[in-house]
């Protein structure tokens, strides 16, 4: 469908590329809209941290295994819900898509505020909005990569993967010091206004980014056979793909045995080393500014050394710090290891991560990225919770410093699984095998 903005979309990318060079390049007024939504909800998101886990400690008071319960089976369910939902956006227009996965999210949190002015809200309410934020979350991620390579050219990918990655670490430096404030002010479910308005603004901003998409919604050939076919389609596309596969199961890796770390290094040193709670926050806030220095050099590196020896060195790099958090002592010098190890990490986190996804969408199919986005952000939630699980295990069983020095080595092994050899990058849909016998 063409219309009379499709002019100024084409102008729009005409004057990225007249306009310079680097990560200061124009990249339309469309992508403005999107990456100013995205940063309005990331802020939201890091307002609310722990807001669901607050409220149901103090206003719920709910036990030790009901608050874990509400992280693990929350974002579980929620992937679970998920599934089905990559397929139906793969064949649908995207921008749509995504202001409905924001306002789902907003009408979604706006619930637990009124039910807290009405004194109804439960325990059961609070899982099922995590169900429905997860499941939302996961759908707005794989309708986004779609529509995102539709608003840009291929060589402006990785500017634009670079801004959203700015985007996030800088909210993640501002979000939970401002979040706590609000929090002290007013309450947690104060926070939780906060961060459904996000979506609400999101959702508003995308909206505002009318236009028509650059590629075609794909087609269903065989409307059957496709629904028969769709929900493992993703994963399909990823084990069939050689470059998309070894990436795909190194970051399902690492991310899982990263996040199964974090509460163990919690009761390390919140309980057994006697950090305050200040300090603990101070120790994972203050690296995040090396995730926005990483963010800002990801692609002056990239043009200088090539975006694949990049991605291979930066991505074999964050695996060497979280093995020092087993080593982590009491006092100022144990803080200092803290965020040592984690501005490590994270720097090498902020290069590697605009790199990786675009590396991911430049290797998709246009008429797959929906799905394949779907299928890997399922696994990775769904290999998280499933290694926090065996983590909690293996900190009651060996200990805290022996469980953290496990994941420590066993990351070590994850550079392994990148992607060595080149591979084929894809801007137009893969061709359907020809029927047997045709």
């Amino acid at each position: 469908m063409r219309d009379g903005r499709a002019g100024g979309e084409r102008n729009d990318r005409g004057n990225s590329h007249r306009n310079g060079r680097g990560n200061g390049r124009r990249l339309g007024r469309r992508f403005g809209w999107l990456w100013g939504a995205y940063g309005t909800s990331a802020l939201g998101t890091w307002l609310a941290f722990g807001a669901f886990p607050l409220i149901a400690i103090r206003v719920l008071h709910a036990g030790s295994a009901e608050v874990a319960a509400l992280s693990s089976a929350g974002a579980a369910v929620g992937a679970a819900v998920a599934v089905p939902l990559g397929p139906w956006v793969e064949f649908r227009r995207k921008r749509p898509v995504l202001v409905a996965m924001d306002l789902a999210r907003f009408v979604a949190l706006l619930t637990i505020p009124v039910a807290f002015a009405l004194g109804a809200l439960s325990f059961l309410q609070l899982l099922a909005v995590s169900v429905v934020v997860a499941a939302a979350d996961i759908t707005f991620r794989s309708a986004s990569g779609a529509f995102l390579k539709t608003l840009v050219p291929a060589e402006d990918l990785l500017v634009a993967n670079a801004r959203f990655e700015s985007t996030a670490w800088t909210t993640t430096i501002l979000g939970p010091p401002l979040g706590g404030a609000l929090i002290g002010l007013l309450g947690p479910v104060a926070t939780v206004v906060a961060d459904a308005l996000s979506y609400l603004l999101s959702a508003l901003g995308i909206h505002a980014a009318r236009g028509p998409e650059a590629e075609p919604v794909p087609e269903r050939r065989d409307a059957a056979r496709m629904r028969a076919g769709d929900l493992l389609d993703g994963w399909r596309y990823i084990l069939g793909n050689q470059a998309l596969r070894a990436l795909f199961f190194n970051t399902a890796v690492f991310n899982g045995l990263v996040m199964a770390a974090e509460p163990l290094l919690a009761v390390l040193m919140l309980g057994r080393l006697g950090f305050a709670p200040w300090q603990y926050g101070l120790a994972f806030a203050a690296p995040s500014i090396g995730g926005l220095l990483g963010a800002r050099l990801a692609r002056p590196l990239a043009t200088r050394f090539g975006q694949r020896q990049v991605l291979l060195v930066s991505g074999a790099l964050r695996a060497l710090w979280p093995v020092g958090l087993a080593f982590v002592g009491p006092g100022t010098g144990g803080l200092l290891t803290v965020i040592g190890v984690e501005l490590g990490l994270i720097f090498c986190c902020g290069v590697f991560n605009p790199l990786y996804a675009t590396y991911r969408l430049e290797r998709t199919a246009n008429d797959r990225v929906a799905r394949t986005l779907n299928a890997w952000t399922v696994t990775t939630k769904a290999s998280t919770a499933a290694l926090t699980a065996v983590w909690g295990v293996l900190g009651a069983v060996l200990g805290l410093r022996p469980a953290l020095a496990l994941a420590g080595v066993l990351l070590l092994a994850t550079p392994l699984l990148l992607p060595r050899r080149a591979a084929v990058t894809l801007t137009a849909p893969e061709p359907e095998p020809a029927p047997s016998g045709a």
